[in-house]
């Protein structure tokens, strides 16, 4: 008798376990990660895959062509790591000083892998190809649009008809449940930096000079209100400032002040306007007291969307999976940012969240991802690969 997926993904499971474990030990930041596409590419050794590697990034995209015709789908991790020490007392924990797997990319890379492996032993029946997309630069560099650039969206010689991926938490979800949503799911994510500029001066005599530190002051305020007054609480934006320098010596009046503040919204609309409002209410501040305000927008991720009907496939999916109890819906997205947007503005899509919590830490308590205590349970591993694996197989079976 043929093992369902969730069977032959629990046999996998000790070798996923020590994959996961060893790409937590040698964690690594941004585009450039050459020991972990090593251990990627010694994990796809042997399997019938068509790799291709990146050029200005230490990608990975395996094509895997089934033995029926059919279209393309799409299963995506992220690689990298981030620039954080970690905390835990692991057996496992970072060799590398200064850089953890804090956000759980480790268990996306495996789950990925074991998904390769799960479709390939079923590549007779598999109506279709599967491009599997390993990702550096999620965490900051955007290495999902640099893949697109490169074509992993026509790497098996067509766009696919739809794309997936997965996100374990290390808190607020129980260990092993699977959320998700249809339309909004995360943020888009901008930073704004500000130079208020004036003229210098003695500290005694405030009249003789321009003082950029009170405008600043008043700018950063004027912010906060504008988020509350001019914003829908249903189309809601964040707006936070987390940088302010300026000036050396308590009695010297400095030249300029500097801010920088990040700002997330959940539609296209919101976040246009956000940042065209933010810029014309500093530069009005400062233009009130006589001094200017230079404002730069630097570009980060779009709003991830799950699109409704992929959304609805992948709850079924789920559930038929893992069962029932296994799948909630979300009741509002997350102001946390992915790149996997980039792929979503391209593809029909679903992005589903997985808890990966611990089970002796309350999830209500546990640290978030991206905290050097932040934790995350191998056990998911067996099913987070079957599920990459589910929505692969019965979307291209849906084509037909």
């Amino acid at each position: 008798m043929t093992p369902t997926l969730r069977e032959s993904a629990a046999r996998l499971q000790p070798e996923l376990t020590a994959l996961r474990r060893a790409l937590h030990q040698e964690p690594e930041i941004g585009m450039q990660l050459p020991l972990t596409q090593a251990k990627v590419l010694a994990a796809l050794d042997g399997l019938p895959l068509e790799i291709t590697l990146g050029r200005r990034l230490s990608s990975v995209t395996a094509v895997l062509r089934g033995g029926r015709p059919g279209p393309v789908v799409l299963l995506r991790a992220d690689l990298d790591a981030l620039p954080v020490q970690e905390s835990a007392e692991l057996p496992y924990a970072s060799r590398l000083p200064g850089a953890m797997h804090a956000c759980g990319h480790d268990l996306h890379t495996a789950a990925l892998v074991g998904a390769v492996r799960l479709l390939a032993e079923r590549r007779a029946e598999l109506a279709g190809s599967v491009v599997f997309m390993f990702q550096p630069g999620e965490e900051a560099g955007g290495g999902a649009g640099i893949m697109i650039e490169e074509g992993v969206l026509t790497a098996a010689g067509e766009p696919p008809v739809a794309a997936y991926a997965l996100h374990v938490a290390a808190s607020v979800l129980p260990l092993g449940l699977v959320a998700t949503r249809p339309g909004p799911l995360m943020a888009s994510s901008d930073t704004l930096t500000v130079t208020v500029r004036g003229r210098g001066g003695h500290g005694s005599s405030p009249h003789l000079a321009l003082d950029p530190i009170p405008v600043a002051c008043e700018a950063v305020l004027a912010l906060q209100t504008m988020v509350t007054s001019r914003f829908d609480a249903q189309d809601p934006v964040v707006l936070t400032v987390g940088s302010f320098h300026a000036g050396t010596a308590g009695n010297v009046i400095p030249e300029q002040a500097e801010l920088a503040a990040t700002l997330r919204a959940f539609s296209p609309e919101a976040r246009e306007r956000a940042l065209a409002q933010a810029a014309t209410v500093v530069r009005g501040i400062a233009a009130a007291h006589g001094l200017t305000a230079e404002v730069e927008h630097h570009e980060g991720y779009p709003v991830t969307v799950n699109h409704a009907a992929e959304t609805a496939f992948a709850i079924r999916t789920a559930r038929q999976l893992l069962g029932p109890a296994r799948l909630v819906e979300m009741p509002r997205p997350i102001t946390g940012s992915e790149d996997f947007s980039m792929i979503a503005e391209r593809i029909s899509s679903a992005f589903l969240m997985v808890g990966a919590c611990p089970p002796d830490r309350d999830p209500s308590k546990a640290p978030y991802n991206h905290a050097p205590q932040a934790a995350f349970d191998d056990s998911v591993l067996g099913d987070a690969a079957a599920l990459l694996a589910a929505l692969a197989f019965e979307r291209l079976h849906q084509e037909q």
